[in-house]
């Protein structure tokens, strides 16, 4: 075993040019498969793992699978594997399922018909009691692209849309945009998905629905609007990449929903955060209208602003962007310091931060002016990087920091980098255009530079000297006659195309030299490059014209030349300047203008930046980066004219006539709970019932019989003494309320609203359960908690402090020689768990015991609620685990109605299997006795001896829970679990399995 283990371990840093895993042994031709797999070297490998993911040992498989995981990091090819790690999929071991659903989801798709086989496991996988196992099969079955099982995947995202984990929630937003990939047709019902998981509070969801919904329908906008706040709100603890998705699509939102702020005539609100006029200026406009910007406008830039000090590059590029398009003009310099700290960071990031700089510094100069030594180049800055300080540096050209600015720039010429020494000259070409003062002076030295060393800095000059002379030739002769003594000496087409062009377009000037050159470039004519012969018959038919006594014969020269060469375009612009200069029977009309078209003066060149129209891409924006329109790229709207309608955006408060027709609904199940109350009230008892208040005084009077008795402690008899005077006004409104005719309207308006949680409470009523466990749970043994002891069981009884908690005893023993003081509940969790704290025991003697009730809302799931137990001197951390039983509560119902709702029940919704039961079980009494004790479930009367119905509905939800055991021949039985709590009924399900199987 260690000789195959070592030669795994080196298959990836070999220095044989071996081929990746599993890529060897596809054969090329037929002939190569036996040769592939007698000299391939990774063969014996890819058998090692094999034989080990067949083993019988949990340990070998989950060391498998751990270094196949291991290369598919690294980058290597383990398809191959696919058949002895799909087999693995069913195993029990957690850790070695979470590791087979990660190679499943990387090669599901290249293996789709192996995947398939495995459907029906997977789909077993969605109904796992781990939050992990869950989602992992839902992300391999998206990952299996084959139209036919599209129903499933629809069905899968449906159900994990509902689940109780946030973690399940998000991976079927994630599988919504692969399954719109495959089958774009199922978009309206993905539609209604996402509808439903926008509302979704937590913030693991947010980023990926939102992800989902600009990918599946981003123009529907509508679904928006009643998430537009929660969304706002929960910007600040979505995690970095959802907080990316979600603020680009506010910003999109923004522009389609608020006025724009940028308006000159408008005055800000009071509420702004700056004012955008002076003192003076709102006097004088005090008639106008100001501009109100929406409190929704000013949420989405108020709760964005502290996102700037994140440390994700992305989330801050993301608000800056947010700021530039819907933030007022003065409230956008915010951003500044925090992009220019993001130039600190690797030089990818640098690259495309200085991109959306070097944008927004050609329109507000003043935002970065102020860190202008930010952009300074240093020499460990790649060449890109270097180009773009260069570009922001020129753009922040001021009258007032021009000095500071060249000074950089005559250091950035004398650069090893030729490449950035060329860029820096036309950044001094572009300073010079720009800011007149000092063009003189950029010329000059640029004239200098003519006598460079480096052929590339002298053309670069030459180029830039030719665009600035445009400007005012008539001043620069001398520039000129010194060019054209360079072009002996200068190599680079484009600088030697430039000079003759210069001496062309000013051939007047220097009637002397012209000639001259124009000799000794015919002399080189076919030796030359393309654009240099261009610019040659230019020079040559220019020169024909303004001294042709000189230059005829030179020109009938080249021209001749010209005519004959390989370049299509040069010998095409040879015809058409014979044909424009040397008047002929042939040339028409069209040579008397010869002069006025080749002679004619041009205006000067504007010298512009590249990033003068990125604007119109949004920044940050892979469009704005390649400045071209990327696919998928939407564009920001214009601000709307008119103001959208703001009601859009307010959440109604849900009415019971409007409720939903979903038991797991709040509002309908506190709705139901308060009808119930209220229906079962008997107007004969209708005096409410105060719980006795310990007398924690006299605790020490409790003996250790009182923990126990059944329930003494917490229930209690009621005392006359005990019930307030003040009560009696109370009771008569209680009673007034449970008489027959109130209870009819209750009924009526049940049947007239359709709330299915209310007909279902009405038809079936919360019973009392059939058996309570007598057995406790330790809490605490009294050596951990020096001397305190604490258990705890679940008395099956509706909690008096909420109907959505689970009623939890706790009995308290001293085992000390000294009394325990102050006992209570502390600090409690997980988040999503609730718990009802019972009231601090200030005292309790040695070797005595109280019971007390607690309530915890454990959300219809098996999670423990942890919280510390405290006393005045110490702090004990304990867990109540719940069994999935202690979670229901059970109903009463006939056996028509439970079948009717067995009925909706089913698909997703139902989990079953069939069992071996003892032959003396077989029998009603045994079947039933052993459900209500695993379960607090309610005996639903049937009318077939071997057909046993259980209903109950969950505390937290009310959700509907309902089972039934088949008795079939060969002591065998059929088990079906029914709820839309899918997990819960995994869970219970096997349970009872476990329960009825022991005999």
């Amino acid at each position: 075993m260690s000789t195959n283990n070592l030669s795994y371990n080196e298959q990836g840093g070999g220095a044989e040019p071996a081929v990746e895993l599993g890529q060897e042994s596809t054969p090329t031709a037929s002939g190569s498969t036996a040769a592939a797999g007698l000299f391939s070297t990774d063969f014996k490998k890819n058998e090692d793992l094999k034989e080990m993911l067949e083993s019988n040992k949990e340990s070998l498989k989950l060391e498998a699978m751990k270094r196949i995981v291991g290369l598919i990091a690294k980058g290597k090819n383990a398809s191959e594997l696919f058949p002895a790690v799909v087999k693995n999929v069913a195993s029990k071991n957690i850790e070695l399922k979470k590791l087979v659903y990660v190679y499943l989801v990387r090669y599901a798709e290249e293996q789709q018909d192996l995947a398939l086989l495995s459907i029906s496991t997977f789909q077993r996988a969605l109904k796992d009691p781990n939050q992990l196992i869950r989602a992992s099969a839902l992300r391999v079955l998206s990952s299996i692209r084959v139209p036919i099982i599209v129903p499933i995947m629809m069905l899968a995202i449906k159900e994990a849309a509902t689940d109780l984990s946030p973690y399940v929630r998000k991976t079927a937003a994630h599988a919504i945009q692969k399954l719109y990939s495959l089958d774009p047709e199922q978009k309206e019902h993905l539609i209604e998905v996402i509808d439903k998981l926008l509302k979704d509070k937590s913030t693991l969801v947010a980023g990926s629905v939102v992800m989902a919904f600009e990918e599946v329908c981003p123009d529907r906008i509508d679904l928006i609007h009643k998430n537009y706040r929660k969304l706002c709100n929960l910007l600040v603890d979505v995690e970095e990449w959802g907080q990316v998705v979600i603020i680009t699509m506010l910003t999109r939102y923004a522009r389609t929903q608020f006025l724009s702020p940028w308006r000159e005539d408008a005055l800000f609100d009071e509420n702004s955060e700056k004012a955008f006029y002076d003192s003076d200026v709102e006097k004088e406009k005090a008639d106008s209208k100001p501009y109100m910007m929406d409190p929704d406008h000013r949420l989405l830039l108020r709760n964005t602003k502290p996102l700037l000090q994140s440390r994700n590059t992305a989330v801050v590029m993301a608000v800056a962007q947010l700021y530039w398009h819907l933030a007022p003009k003065q409230e956008v310099s915010i951003v500044t310091k925090s992009l220019v700290r993001l130039l600190r960071s690797h030089r990818e990031v640098q690259y495309i931060v200085l991109q959306n700089i070097a944008t927004m510094s050609i329109q507000r100069k003043g935002m970065f002016e102020p860190f202008l030594k930010s952009f300074y180049v240093r020499s460990t800055d790649a060449t890109h990087i270097k180009t773009l300080k260069l570009e922001i540096l020129t753009n922040l050209a001021t009258e007032a920091n021009i000095s500071t600015i060249l000074r950089e720039f005559q250091t950035y010429v004398k650069s090893q980098d030729k490449q950035f020494a060329a860029t820096t000259i036309q950044a001094i070409g572009r300073c010079a255009t720009n800011i007149s003062e000092i063009t003189d002076t950029c010329l000059n030295g640029l004239v200098l530079l003519l006598s460079n060393r480096d052929e590339t800095v002298v053309a670069e000059c030459v180029v830039v000297i030719k665009k600035l002379l445009q400007t005012q030739p008539s001043q620069h002769s001398d520039i000129i006659k010194h060019m054209a003594k360079l072009l002996d000496n200068i190599t680079v087409p484009m600088a030697r195309a430039s000079i003759l062009w210069l001496i062309g377009e000013y051939c007047e000037r220097v009637p002397k030299i012209a000639p001259d050159v124009l000799r000794k470039v015919a002399k080189s004519f076919t030796s030359e490059e393309d654009i240099v012969k261009l610019q040659t018959l230019n020079l040559a038919a220019k020169l024909y014209l303004t001294n042709s006594k000189q230059t005829k014969l030179l020109t009938q020269y080249i021209l001749n030349l010209g005519k004959y060469d390989q370049n299509y375009d040069i010998r095409d612009r040879t015809r058409f300047l014979r044909q424009l200069i040397v008047p002929n029977e042939k040339s028409g009309a069209l040579s008397k203008y010869a002069k006025r078209i080749l002679l004619a003066s041009k205006p000067a060149p504007v010298l512009e930046s590249a990033f003068k129209d990125r604007d119109r891409f949004q920044l940050g924006t892979l469009s704005h980066t390649l400045n071209a329109k990327a696919s998928g790229y939407l564009e920001l709207s214009d601000w709307p004219t008119v103001a959208p309608d703001q009601s859009v955006r307010n959440v109604e408060v849900m009415e019971p006539q409007s409720l939903e027709r979903q038991p797991s609904t709040r509002g309908s199940d506190l709705f139901a709970y308060h009808l119930l109350v209220l229906l079962c009230s008997d107007s004969d008892d209708a005096k409410e019932k105060k719980r006795p208040k310990p007398k924690l005084d006299s605790v020490s009077s409790h003996s250790k019989a009182s923990s126990s008795s059944d329930n003494t402690a917490s229930s209690g008899s009621e005392s006359e003494e005990d019930t307030d005077s003040d009560s009696e006004p109370e009771q008569k409104k209680k009673k007034k309320l449970s008489s027959k005719p109130q209870v009819r309207q209750i009924l009526s308006f049940a049947l007239n609203c359709g709330c299915k949680m209310c007909l279902c409470v009405t038809a079936f009523q919360v019973s009392s359960p059939v058996f309570v466990p007598p057995k406790s749970h330790e809490l605490l043994h009294r050596m951990s908690g020096k001397g305190l002891a604490v258990s705890y069981h679940f008395p099956r009884q509706p909690c008096a402090y909420s109907h959505r908690m689970v009623s939890v005893q706790l009995t308290l023993t001293n085992g000390r020689d000294q009394p325990l003081e102050d006992i209570c509940v502390g600090e409690a969790g997980p988040p999503g768990i609730a718990i009802h704290r019972f009231a601090t025991i200030e005292r309790l003697q040695p070797e005595a015991s109280i019971t007390v009730s607690m309530g915890i809302d454990f959300n219809d799931s098996t999670q423990a609620a942890n919280f510390q137990l405290c006393t005045k001197t110490d702090q004990f951390s304990v867990s109540i685990q719940p069994a999935v039983g202690e979670l229901l509560m059970p109903v009463t119902m006939t056996e028509q109605d439970f079948l009717k709702e067995q009925g909706q029940l089913t698909g997703m919704n139902e989990s079953s299997v069939t069992i071996t039961i003892a032959p003396d079980s077989m029998s009603s009494q045994p079947v039933g006795r052993k459900v209500v004790s695993v379960a607090n479930m309610g005996v639903v009367p049937s009318s077939q001896n071997s057909i046993h119905r259980f209903a109950a509905k969950t505390v937290s939800s009310g959700s509907l829970v309902l089972s039934s055991v088949v008795l079939q021949e060969a002591s065998t039985a059929k088990l079906v679990v029914n709820t839309e709590k899918t997990v819960l009924g995994s869970v219970l399900l096997r349970e009872l399995k476990t329960a009825l199987s022991q005999g």
